[in-house]
C-alpha cells in the first residue's frame, strides 16, 4: 500500500495553537469523524485507519473499566512497536489509565522491578519479549498477547465488542499520561511520570513543524522511548499517518521513505550515520521530506552537516531530557553556522548555569544546565527520594529540572554542551571532558567511532581511557593512535590506553553505555 497525501487544512492547526489543553484521545474521534478511511498506523503486516482506530480504542478503554482498572491506575506494555501496540496505548489514554512501556531488551529482574514500581495489573506482550518478560506466575499481572500468540491472552479475545463506549474519564493537565523508564538497561530503573499537561506542549510544538492529514512519519526507534513519542502523538493529534518499524534496518528504512513518500522522521545518531554510509543511499528518492529530527545522544558537527548536504528538508535537534524541564532547538538548516551547538532555550522554556555549589554561573561560563518549562515531570513515581536529587530551586522558589550535562552558552545564546558531568574526568586536579577527546579522535581517518571513559588511577585518581571502532579497510594500531591523539593534546588531557573494539555497546536508541566500558576496563584488573 501506497500513501497518497491530502492538503493539509489550517483549521486544525489553529485549533490546537488556541488550546491550553486538550487530549490526544479526543483528537483522534475528530479526525475519524472528519477523515474515517484515512490511514493512521501502518506497520510491517497491517494498517489501520483513523475509524478504526478510534473503534478500537473504544474497545481498549471499555476492556480495561470491565478489569477494574482505574483512571489513574498504569497499565504495562513490553513489546515490539506495532499496529496493536499503538492501539493499546492509545485507547489506555481514552480511559485515563497511565501506560508504563517496558524495554524488552532488559532482563527479566530489571522488567520485574519496573513493573512492580507502576503497579500494572496487565501486561501486553508478545512472543519477541519473552525473554524478557520471563514467565507468567500466579502474584504476576495478567498477560495479554498483542501478536495473538501463546504469551498471554489474545489482544482479539480480551478487547470488549466493538459498538460500545467507554464511561468518559476525567483527565486534568496534571494527570499522569505515562511513566517512561530510565536506566533499564544498567542501574536502577526510575520511572518518569509525565503528565497529560506536558504532553499536549509536546503536540502545541508541532505547529511549528507543518504536521496535518498530509503528514507520514516513519519510527524506527521503540515505542518505549520518549524519542519516538514526541513525534508519534503530534502526527496523530494533527491527522497524518505513522509507518511504525519494529526493528531498525538501514536499507529497509530508505525503501520505505521512498515508497510511502515520508515527510517526517527521528533518528538518534548513530542511525543517520549508518543510513548515510550506505553505498546506495544517493539512489533513493528523498524529496518528500519536510523535516528530520534528532535526539537522545551527542550529534556530531560533521554528521549534521553531511545530512543537510545529502538529504533534503528540514533538520531539527531537540535538546533535553525525558523528565522535561525545558529544550533547546537547533534548527540547522536555518543555522548552518551553529552545528556544534544544541541550539536556543525553547520559547517556553528557561535554561540556566549553575556550578557545583547550587549558583548559577556568571555570562560565558560553564555549569551544569538545568531547565524549567510547561513540560516537566511530576516526579520518579514513587521515589521522592530520586525526585529532590533531580530538582532544582531559584532564590524565587521556581522549579527546574538538573540534565547532568555541562554546557556554556556563546554570544548569540546557543547552547554548546561539553559532556556528561557523571563522565567528566578528574585526574590530578584537572577537568578532562571526555566529548574534547572523542571528536578530536573522530579527525583521524581511520577512525569510525569513539569513547572516552575515566577509570581509576592510583596516581591520578581517574585517568582517560579510548574505546575506539576503526573504519573498514582503515588499518590502524592502537598504540600509534594512542600517540597520534595525545602530540595534540595537552599533558593533563593525554590517554592511558587506547583500546580497539569492533562495537561500542549502545541502548535501543543509540546512546553508548559508557558505565559498560568502565565495567569492561576495570573488571580484567580488579
Amino acid at each position: 500500500m501506497i500513501l497518497r497525501h491530502p492538503s493539509t487544512p489550517t483549521t486544525m492547526h489553529d485549533f490546537i495553537a488556541q488550546q491550553s489543553f486538550g487530549l490526544v484521545a479526543d483528537l483522534i474521534a475528530r479526525h475519524a469523524a472528519a477523515q474515517p478511511g484515512h490511514v493512521a498506523l501502518v506497520d510491517g503486516t497491517q494498517s489501520l485507519d483513523y475509524a478504526g482506530l478510534d473503534r478500537a480504542m473504544d474497545q481498549v478503554a471499555l476492556a480495561l473499566q470491565q478489569a477494574g482498572i482505574q483512571s489513574g491506575e498504569a497499565i504495562a506494555i513490553c513489546a515490539a512497536s506495532s499496529v496493536p501496540y499503538a492501539t493499546v496505548f492509545m485507547g489506555a489514554l481514552r480511559a485515563g489509565v497511565v501506560v508504563a512501556p517496558l524495554a524488552p531488551g532488559v532482563t527479566p529482574q530489571s522488567l520485574a522491578q519496573m513493573m512492580a514500581n507502576a503497579q500494572a495489573r496487565l501486561l501486553f506482550t508478545d512472543a519477541a519479549s519473552s525473554d524478557s518478560v520471563g514467565p507468567a506466575t500466579a502474584e504476576g499481572p495478567q498477560r495479554i498477547a498483542l501478536d495473538g500468540s501463546g504469551v498471554g491472552k489474545p489482544l482479539a479475545e480480551w478487547l470488549a465488542p466493538a459498538g460500545q463506549k467507554p464511561a468518559p474519564a476525567t483527565v486534568t493537565p496534571t494527570s499522569p499520561f505515562n511513566i517512561i523508564y530510565s536506566s533499564g538497561t544498567t542501574g536502577e530503573p526510575k520511572g518518569i511520570v509525565q503528565s497529560h499537561g506536558m504532553r499536549w506542549s509536546h503536540v502545541q510544538r508541532g505547529v511549528s513543524y507543518e504536521y496535518g492529514p498530509g503528514t507520514v512519519t516513519l519510527l524506527s526507534t521503540p515505542l518505549y522511548s520518549n524519542t519516538t513519542l514526541v513525534l508519534f502523538f503530534p502526527t496523530l493529534a494533527f491527522g497524518g499517518t505513522v509507518l511504525l518499524m519494529a526493528k531498525f534496518n538501514a536499507a529497509e528504512y530508505l525503501k520505505l521513505a521512498q515508497a510511502h513518500r515520508v515527510t517526517h522522521t527521528m533518528l538518534v545518531p548513530v542511525q543517520y550515520q549508518r543510513i548515510l554510509a550506505l553505498p546506495g543511499f544517493g539512489d533513493f528518492d528523498l524529496s518528500s521530506f519536510r523535516y528530520k529530527f534528532c535526539t537522545s545522544a551527542p550529534f556530531s558537527a560533521a554528521m549534521k552537516a553531511e545530512v543537510l548536504q545529502r538529504w533534503p528538508g528540514g533538520l531539527i535537534e531537540f535538546y533535553g531530557m525525558t523528565e522535561g524541564g525545558g529544550s533547546c532547538i537547533l534548527e540547522a538548516h536555518v543555522n548552518p553556522d551553529k552545528l556544534h551547538t544544541v541550539g536556543r532555550p525553547a520559547a517556553t522554556s528557561d535554561i540556566r548555569l549553575i556550578d557545583d555549589a547550587g549558583h548559577e554561573v556568571p555570562a560565558g561560563e560553564a555549569g551544569e544546565v538545568v531547565g524549567h518549562s510547561p513540560g516537566m515531570m511530576t516526579g520518579y513515581h514513587r521515589k521522592d527520594d530520586k525526585t529532590r536529587e533531580a530538582e532544582w530551586f531559584d532564590p524565587s522558589g521556581k522549579r527546574f529540572i538538573r540534565t547532568g550535562d555541562i554546557g556554556r552558552f556563546d554570544a548569540d545564546g546557543f547552547l554548546i554542551l561539553f559532556d556528561r558531568k557523571k563522565d567528566m574526568i578528574i585526574s590530578g586536579g584537572f577537568n578532562i571532558y571526555p566529548s574534547d577527546l572523542e571528536g578530536l579522535l573522530r579527525e583521524h581517518p581511520a577512525v569510525l567511532e569513539a569513547a572516552v571513559v575515566g577509570v581509576p588511577s592510583e596516581a591520578w585518581g581517574e585517568t582517560p581511557v579510548a574505546f575506539v571502532v576503526a573504519r573498514e579497510g582503515e588499518p590502524v594500531e592502537a598504540g600509534a593512535l594512542k600517540d597520534w591523539l595525545n602530540e595534540r593534546v595537552g599533558k593533563t588531557q593525554r590517554l592511558s590506553q587506547l583500546v580497539l573494539v569492533d562495537s561500542l555497546p549502545r541502548s535501543a536508541i543509540g546512546k553508548i553505555l559508557k558505565r559498560e566500558l568502565r565495567d569492561r576496563w576495570v573488571a580484567p584488573t580488579a
